[in-house]
């Protein structure tokens, strides 16, 4: 398709905003934002555009977020009015990653192969969270190593950079397992023939470290928090979904299942997992009109950053959202103390994961001390010869 069958298709799509009721300021920004994205990947026609076109699109622009969610939301309404009218049968444009896309900045003979990167992670299916910390964590390293470009880098120059940070483990771990992916991809596309990061020395994990929103702080969240603020509050703490879990919550993820009704939960990489809902949040979800939970006025829903912060600013200085994540794991573990069970409704990938998030009271170690020092304290019965 040319240009000008973009034009036709735009003039056509702000022609329904308008008898929708659109203000013509936003009719008219709309049209100029779609039209930006139609220069920028010509010659593609506006129907050939795929989902990865979009995100790589988005991805190369070095926007603020509030420069960046306008323009998310202009492609996905012009998709979505496309899909309505019958242009095409699905948006490439409805799951565009809300937040923190990735923004290049490294020297310029490590961009073309983090781009090759990151578009191989894409494809792997890892989440937009975990493609952008380890390009962020990638593009530190080129910074501190430039002039060398990637494929000169040696495992002794990774050694030393990284000897020269004062980070935690965790944070090493991280920089570590980047480098890592970065160099057995570059070893399988054929740059290099063996990876530099292979035997960096290992970080020793960091011990547990939980932190279990306190009770007092979080009861007096739900008292005076409003009923939107009160349901995000409740999942996270009364069932243990992350920020981007309660965002993406939909009336249409209510399913009847075991005798009673549980809540699909769209978590991090595409993978769901189905909670059983207590009686209360289900009779709030269940009053709620069809659709998105917390919706966007812009349509879909509220970003996760954003739930984050709603939900933090009703609890004391210090304490996030993800804090309520810890409660909900802490006092899941204390009832039978089956970690798996509490893994599972976490959605971990390892057992080893969901005991970070498990704070074990002092009083039941103080207990178990007891029980063993009273049962090590149990008098014996002499046995006598005959």
């Amino acid at each position: 398709m040319t240009h000008a069958d973009w034009e036709a298709v735009v003039v056509s799509w702000q022609r329904s905003m308008r008898s929708a009721g659109r203000a013509d300021s936003t009719t008219r920004k709309r049209g100029w934002q779609v039209r930006r994205l139609a220069a920028d990947v010509a010659p593609l026609g506006p129907f050939d555009v795929t989902h990865d076109d979009l995100v790589e699109w988005m991805a190369g622009k070095s926007w603020e977020a509030s420069t960046r969610y306008p323009y998310r939301s202009a492609v996905r309404a012009f998709y979505r009015w496309a899909v309505e009218v019958g242009h095409i049968d699905e948006s490439p444009a409805e799951r565009l990653p809300r937040e923190n896309l990735v923004v290049l900045s490294v020297p310029g003979a490590w961009e073309a192969p983090v781009r090759a990167w990151v578009r191989s992670m894409r494809v792997e299916g890892k989440p937009e969270t975990t493609v952008n910390v380890r390009v962020q964590q990638l593009r530190r390293v080129a910074a501190g190593l430039s002039p060398l470009g990637p494929f000169d880098v040696t495992l002794d120059d990774l050694v030393e950079w990284m000897a020269g940070k004062s980070w935690l483990n965790e944070t090493r771990r991280s920089h570590r397992s980047s480098l890592r992916s970065f160099y057995r991809w570059a070893v399988k596309a054929g740059h290099i023939d063996e990876s530099p990061a292979e035997d960096l020395p290992k970080v020793r994990a960091s011990s547990p470290r939980p932190h279990p929103a306190p009770e007092d702080a979080y009861r007096f969240a739900v008292l005076t928090a409003e009923p939107r603020e009160r349901l995000m509050l409740r999942l996270a703490a009364e069932m243990g979904l992350r920020r981007g879990e309660v965002a993406k919550v939909h009336t249409r993820d209510l399913v009847q299942r075991d005798g009673g009704w549980s809540l699909i939960v769209h978590g991090k990489g595409n993978r769901d997992r189905v909670i059983p809902l207590p009686d209360g949040i289900l009779s709030e979800l269940r009053s709620l009109p069809p659709g998105y939970a917390f919706g966007s006025p812009a349509g879909g829903h509220l970003g996760a950053e954003y739930v984050g912060k709603l939900v933090a600013q009703l609890l004391p200085a210090g304490w996030a959202m993800h804090a309520l994540r810890h409660r909900f794991a802490t006092l899941a573990y204390s009832i039978d103390h089956d970690l798996a069970a509490v893994q599972e409704l976490l959605g971990h990938s390892s057992p080893a994961i969901t005991r970070r998030y498990v704070d074990v009271p002092d009083t039941d170690m103080r207990r178990l001390v007891d029980l063993v020092g009273k049962t090590n304290n149990q008098p014996t019965r002499a046995t006598t010869g005959g």
